[in-house]
């Protein structure tokens, strides 16, 4: 492990008895990286960050998950307490499930510095004002004293963003952060994301089915699909010419505005596999228009093709197709 990495997962596998919906999953973050994860619902990206945080639930986990060296998968539950939130914390998809609503969005904030600051009740509140501030909540003193239902769906996402830096964590994991808000929130959300990394120097993991939104955060992203990480690019390189033909498909699935009226809207074919009923060789390979016999019958495995990793057996084709295409157009 080189020594800017602040997180290295390893073969991370999640089962639930014989159903694995995780399946090997291997990566390295780097101190201030902006990591995407990206894929269809069902991938496997938020289960990913549960068992990073080991809040995977009667989940078996296995692989190692090391945090600046500390593999996480080996710590008893009370340790563990004291790094989740601490040195790596978790922006949730849906922040008015994760905050309770009987209690101050005040109160909330100070029970969660507490945990992991040594501060009375008195500091404990202006650092939650403070906090509030820092991530834009106007009127913060007023505010502090509000319930979770006072709070618009942007500001609540603020308030969870508060809650998940109050330790200066090292490893941000945000998962879905801007789901269900309008775009202008969207951005402030994004913006502000993009303020506390340059701050504090702080990794991200960003959780998206929202290519655009990856594309304009990341520095790097990782296509998941069927469980598994099928493509690992710099966010340009990617978005410039992808590899797998799943990465292909979903970025051929983006919606265009300038689309003329009456034309359809891109789709990708068939459905995502369930994890209990994976389909042999390549797991794509039924949704795929690339699928040979191979396809259908080995798996590929992630490899290194023109800078990049590719889980695909034709990674070499579509790179010269690639390369051929980039040498006509100059």
């Amino acid at each position: 492990m080189t020594t800017d990495t602040v997180l290295d997962v390893r073969d991370l596998r999640v089962a639930f008895g014989d159903v694995e919906p995780v399946r090997g999953i291997s990566f390295r973050l780097r101190r201030g990286e902006r990591l995407g994860l990206v894929g269809e619902s069902g991938s496997g990206k938020s289960l990913t960050a549960l068992a990073i945080m080991r809040l995977a639930r009667r989940a078996q986990l296995s692989g190692e998950v090391l945090l600046e060296g500390e593999d996480l998968l080996t710590l008893k539950p009370r340790q563990m307490e004291k790094v989740r939130g601490g040195r790596v914390a978790m922006v949730y998809q849906d922040p008015m499930s994760a905050l309770n609503p009987v209690y101050t969005v005040g109160k909330q904030l100070e029970e969660a510095i507490r945990l992991h600051r040594r501060l009375d009740r008195r500091a404990a509140r202006e650092r939650a004002i403070e906090l509030l501030d820092d991530v834009g909540v106007p009127h913060p003193q007023r505010r502090v004293e509000q319930y979770p239902h006072e709070f618009s769906g942007g500001m609540r996402q603020r308030v969870m963003i508060a809650m998940a830096m109050c330790a200066d964590p090292t490893v941000l994991i945000c998962d879905e952060p801007t789901t269900a808000l309008d775009v202008t929130t969207q951005a402030r959300i994004m913006d502000l994301l993009d303020r506390l990394v340059e701050e504090h120097h702080t990794a991200v993991v960003l959780i998206t089915h929202d290519l655009g939104v990856a594309a304009g955060f990341c520095d790097n992203v990782q296509v998941m699909y069927g469980g598994r990480i099928v493509e690992r690019a710099e966010a340009e390189a990617l978005y410039r010419a992808s590899l797998h033909p799943y990465s292909e498909a979903l970025l051929g699935a983006a919606v265009d505005l300038n689309l003329e009226l009456g034309v359809p809207i891109p789709t990708i074919g068939g459905s995502p596999p369930l994890a209990g009923s994976l389909p042999s060789g390549c797991s794509f390979h039924p949704r795929c228009a690339w699928a040979q016999d191979r396809c259908r019958t080995e798996v590929p495995l992630l490899r290194e093709v023109a800078g990049r990793l590719v889980e695909c057996h034709r990674a070499d084709e579509r790179a010269a197709a690639v390369k051929e295409e980039t040498h006509v157009g100059a």
